[in-house]
């Protein structure tokens, strides 16, 4: 099969698609339907001997993946162990299985690397260029894009696909994984079912998202929940009454941001029975407090290293909102609002595992918010604590037994 026939068979599809007006990214089984067509077509013209059927049948999936795939890199997503993808220059393209990198033989083209990040910024209508060097977007199959572009970077595009492989229904599913207990998943189940502010905290490919969404998918299903984010990354297929949104950055005239603040107020004039917020870096912590303030139960997501700076850095954070923002105002409404931080974290051999489920009785001791420590992990073993959390009223509203839940015995055994 010379290059010359994929590109006619190529060339054939695209027409094809034009004619159809079908995106291929999004109807992929209508493109390959297309496929196969062209190569029956091709087939037609040519001498039908089966030497070059079957040379016909190998470059149908390069095809299929030029047009309505991303190319070299497709093999990649299609591959349902890899994590994240990631393009240093275009001979160094790597991936990650089980949390661990791995060098890949796939070798692209400064052209073919700018040609596939335009394809993937087409379907989210994001933009990259000079005066915007950076770039958050979201894929078809719900990965999420990050762009960087020189004369930031040295002197190549750097690409950063994070896929995501484990999407739980709950946090149970979590258990077979080794990331948490079932008596800890059990009582993670609770707080979310009686309605307690969560934040759960770790570091980058810590897997924050992925335990949020677990914890989201115990949300019983007569409660609304409105999630925001920078870039859609909740997924929640099963809960009848979700609406997500996410940020919308400047026009080329400078106009039309939509910021993660903005979306954080209008959420709450949708009546919402759960407040999201996918990933709170800055002043934005300020609205989140003051939703939880307003008892309306939310679950965020934050970077940090332990569940005790985690509460530092929401006790900082809202400080950024303005300089009539004071500390003695956002420490006890931490302490007061905020009820459940889970730290997630990734050990050694590549698992991503829950360290520590901490709780906020609402006590402030000379400016230090109080922390009870409910579960954490002691080598290998995710143990009870000595704390409780706060509003033992709230689980037994919603049919539990705290002590009951959290008897050492229970988690002895």
């Amino acid at each position: 099969m010379t290059h010359s026939t994929q590109d006619i068979i190529e060339g054939d599809v695209r027409e094809a698609i034009r004619r159809g007006g079908l995106d291929p990214l999004r109807d992929r089984e209508a493109v390959q339907d297309l496929v196969r067509m062209a190569i029956r077509r091709y087939a037609a013209r040519e001498d039908d001997d089966s030497t070059m059927m079957d040379d016909l049948d190998s470059v149908s999936q390069q095809v299929l993946d030029d047009v309505a795939g991303f190319g070299p890199l497709q093999r990649f997503f299609d591959d349902p162990d890899i994590e994240e993808i990631w393009i240093n220059a275009p001979g160094r393209i790597f991936v990650a299985r089980a949390g661990r990198s791995e060098l890949t033989t796939a070798v692209l083209t400064d052209a073919q690397v700018r040609s596939l990040v335009e394809r993937m910024l087409q379907w989210s209508g994001r933009r990259i260029d000079l005066s915007t060097p950076f770039v958050d977007a979201m894929l078809p199959d719900g990965s999420r894009l990050h762009v960087t572009i020189p004369d930031i970077t040295r002197a190549h595009w750097a690409v950063n696909i994070r896929r995501f492989v484990q999407r739980p229904v709950d946090i149970h599913e979590l258990v077979p994984t080794g990331s948490l207990t079932a008596e800890a998943a059990d009582f993670l189940d609770a707080c979310m079912v009686s309605g307690l502010n969560c934040v759960v905290a770790g570091g980058t490919q810590a897997g924050k998202t992925t335990l949020l969404n677990a914890l989201l998918g115990c949300v019983p299903s007569s409660e609304r929940i409105i999630s925001c984010e920078e870039v859609f990354e909740i997924h929640l297929p099963h809960h009848p009454d979700w609406v997500a949104m996410q940020t919308r950055d400047p026009s080329l005239e400078g106009t039309g941001e939509i910021p993660l603040r903005r979306l954080v107020k209008e959420a709450l004039r949708m009546r919402p029975s759960r407040l999201i917020v996918g990933e709170v870096r800055q002043a934005e912590a300020l609205d989140l407090l003051i939703a939880m303030n307003s008892g309306l139960p939310s679950a965020a997501t934050l970077h940090a290293n332990s569940a005790r700076e985690a509460v530092t850095k929401l006790c900082t954070l809202p400080l950024l909102a303005g300089q009539n923002i004071a500390a003695d105002f956002v420490v006890p409404t931490v302490a007061g609002c905020v009820d459940i931080v889970v730290h997630t974290a990734t050990a050694r051999d590549g698992r991503r595992q829950i360290r520590e489920i901490a709780a906020l009785p609402g006590r402030v001791e000379a400016g230090v918010v109080e922390i009870a420590e409910i579960f954490t992990r002691r080598g290998t073993v995710l143990m009870r604590g000595t704390g409780f959390p706060p509003h033992e009223d709230r689980f037994a509203a919603a049919g539990f037994d705290l002590p009951q839940l959290l008897r050492p015995a229970r988690a002895a055994a």
